[in-house]
């Protein structure tokens, strides 16, 4: 194709895209009370071979012509990129303090059982030659383990919002275990990809540069930024000059963490994160956000799709297996968290609350999955087993939250809120709801 047939294919997928992805967002918003997200990556899987490439290959053909899928590849991966960018905004790690016991005992045990579990069928999956060529057993459970353990963090978040539960305890548990959990299930995944490559010399590139990338960021960062907030205080907004810096400083973290050997997404979360809170990342997320979650993110999701063969899983056995993923997965995860709430005296209803709002994998798992087929570690059915699993565990989340807790609980938990002192500390779920 020409670049002027390249533009033109581009153009009408954007409006195929978006067009699909706020219809189905919608319609699961308002007959299935389901974030926008949900809609969203269901729409990706019915844009690629899964659905509208098998009832009509021609009309998906035209769409998606096989020469602008690196074309939507760039653009999805600068969509995922600012995502976790907002992502990080809204990390905030000043809540820890609440709830602190129980919520290292949740994260640590939404981690542990999970890679128990991939312990168990790792090699079972590998007998099946469900990942790359070159792929040890012991990069396989990591992986595996990374992929299970991992939390949609942003769905979380905007549950914990939209039920109007962001100050009470359950709130700060919930966000604070989500938060260490993903911290945790990244670091995981950055010490797989370091091992991929080119020997030791390339992990080593990539756990130490990753590391130290990290630990300026977390320990230097804020200070570093601290005049782009004064810039933002003196003016009273983000200016075009202001704004242009950041978009700068995204594309040279993520650069930075692409070419240690790991990802792009590393850079643009690990900014979020040391920017100075205030004025700044509120005016941030305001001119950002917007086309970050109705352009960029749908064309992840679509990107996503066009990759999703759920045609692959076309017998009992794979299917046997793909339930036996998606069960193990959840019980691992919910089972785990439900079990460390109430071990460290939570009460029962918010227990199982907590374990219901670990158990959504999300975009986290989408980024997670995407990244392992990208670089060879899954193969394309494993990949659909994974897709599967990401949607159902996020689709159970909200119902399931609302059957184990409750208005009722809701509302006597409600009797246990934050009291406006401590208030800020728990508002972390405004940033990153926006993007779910």
């Amino acid at each position: 194709m020409s670049p002027g047939e390249l533009s033109v294919a581009f153009f009408m997928q954007i409006f195929v895209i978006v067009a699909a992805c706020r219809a189905m967002g919608w319609i699961m918003k308002r007959f299935f009370d389901q974030p926008q997200v949900i809609g969203e990556m269901i729409a990706g899987v019915i844009l690629g071979p899964s659905l509208l490439g098998l009832l009509a290959p021609d009309i998906q053909a035209m769409i998606f012509p096989k020469e602008t899928k690196s074309v939507l590849y760039v653009v999805s991966q600068l969509g995922v990129g600012l995502y976790m960018f907002m992502v990080g905004l809204g990390f905030r790690t000043d809540h820890f303090r609440l709830n602190a016991k129980s919520a290292v005992a949740v994260s640590l045990s939404g981690m542990v059982a999970p890679f128990l579990v991939a312990v168990a069928l790792t090699p079972w999956l590998i007998g099946l030659d469900l990942f790359g060529d070159g792929v040890s057993p012991f990069q396989a459970t990591l992986y595996t383990g990374a992929c299970i353990s991992i939390t949609a963090f942003p769905v979380l978040a905007r549950i914990i919002q939209e039920r109007g539960i962001t100050r009470t305890p359950l709130g700060s548990l919930s966000l604070s275990a989500g938060a260490i959990d993903d911290a945790g299930a990244w670091t995981v995944l950055a010490i797989v990809l370091a091992s991929f490559g080119g020997g030791s010399v390339v992990a080593v590139k990539a756990i130490v540069g990753g590391g130290l990338f990290a630990a300026f960021m977390v320990f230097f960062g804020p200070r570093v930024f601290a005049p782009l907030a004064r810039w933002a205080e003196r003016e009273g907004k983000i200016t075009p000059p202001l704004l242009a810096v950041v978009i700068m400083l995204f594309g040279l973290s993520a650069w930075a963490m692409d070419g240690a050997g790991l990802h792009s997404v590393f850079g643009g979360f690990l900014l979020g994160v040391a920017m100075p809170r205030g004025l700044l990342t509120r005016e941030i997320r305001k001119q950002i956000e917007p086309f970050t979650t109705a352009l960029l993110v749908p064309m992840f999701f679509a990107f996503s799709g066009l990759n999703t063969q759920l045609t692959m899983v076309n017998s009992l056995e794979l299917a046997a297996i793909a339930s036996v993923i998606v069960a193990g997965s959840i019980l691992a995860k919910g089972g785990a968290c439900w079990a460390a709430a109430r071990l460290t005296g939570q009460d029962n209803p918010t227990a199982m609350a907590v374990g219901a709002l670990m158990n959504a994998r999300g975009l986290m798992e989408l980024i997670i999955i995407n990244i392992g087929l990208q670089k060879g570690i899954i193969g394309p059915a494993l990949f659909s087993m994974l897709v599967v699993m990401a949607i159902v565990t996020t689709l159970m989340a909200s119902p399931l939250f609302e059957l184990v807790y409750g208005r009722k609980a809701r509302a006597s938990g409600a009797l246990g809120q934050l009291n406006e002192d401590e208030e800020d500390d728990v508002l972390v779920a405004q940033g990153a709801a926006a993007g779910a």
